[in-house]
């Protein structure tokens, strides 16, 4: 019984230094009080001011530079810097991957934040937005006959219309998901022939209504077209119900850690 008892706790696990110093870093950025291109210091005065060795520094400072806080200017030195969208978004991508998240889980999210883009990008698309949008549309016209360009066309017009709605944390917020959700459009305008048709004039209408600032009219028809998205993945003969596979992911596994 006293052994049972001795072994009722999991053993405890201390952080490593190099993420102790990168969390420390990490935290003076987030709070702002080290601002995008201030000075983040040497790694010999960083080495000082920690306590540790050069090479705990430098895995520190590695980790920091993949998730974009902090970056090297021409002069070698460490500033501290914006997170990138295209990491953070890769980032938890891999997450809804690991938790074996499904394309119904998916589709359900994507349905909401894609009306809301929709719905906002019609309230705050300025001209240089539309112009973007008629400028996809135009390429996706001229790739109806080419599935995978036409599912790249598709992701960047989500991402375009995203951007009009001038709401970052909307277009932050919806990343993850498309990184995931899109790219099966390729798959299924191979396998369903009416497929690409309709997603195209899907977007025509969609530009139409954010030249007509007309709120209602996008959020209707962005929702036509993402529940077009989830009849054309069942005609592919996919199930709703299945993970989402890494073949779909690839685009999100590219980042590094």
């Amino acid at each position: 019984m006293l052994a049972a008892a001795e072994d009722r706790f999991e053993r405890v696990e201390v952080a490593s230094a190099c993420h102790l110093v990168a969390e420390a870093i990490e935290r003076e950025i987030l709070s702002g009080r080290l601002r995008p291109g201030d000075g983040v210091g040497t790694e010999a005065a960083l080495c000082r001011q920690f306590g540790v060795n050069r090479s705990t520094v430098r895995e520190a400072i590695r980790m920091l530079e993949q998730g974009g806080l902090v970056q090297r200017g021409g002069d070698r030195r460490l500033y501290a810097s914006l997170p990138r969208y295209s990491g953070l978004s890769s980032r938890v991508s891999r997450a809804l991957i690991l938790h074996e998240v499904t394309f119904r889980e998916l589709w359900a999210t994507a349905r909401v934040l894609e009306i809301a883009a929709a719905e906002q990008a019609a309230e705050n698309a300025d001209a240089a937005a539309i112009a973007a949008l008629e400028e996809n549309q135009a390429r996706a016209e001229q790739a109806l006959d080419d599935p995978a360009r036409l599912a790249e066309l598709d992701s960047q017009f989500h991402s375009l219309m995203s951007k009009a709605s001038r709401n970052r944390v909307l277009d932050l917020a919806r990343e993850p998901a498309g990184l995931l959700f899109f790219p099966t459009t390729e798959m299924i305008c191979r396998r369903v022939p009416e497929g690409a048709a309709r997603m195209v004039a899907a977007h025509r209408h969609l530009i139409e209504a954010l030249k007509a600032r007309d709120a209602a009219g996008a959020a209707l028809w962005m929702a036509r077209h993402v529940a077009d998205w989830r009849k054309g993945f069942e005609r592919a003969g996919r199930d709703l119900d299945e993970p989402v596979e890494r073949v779909f992911a690839r685009h999100a596994l590219r980042a590094p850690y």
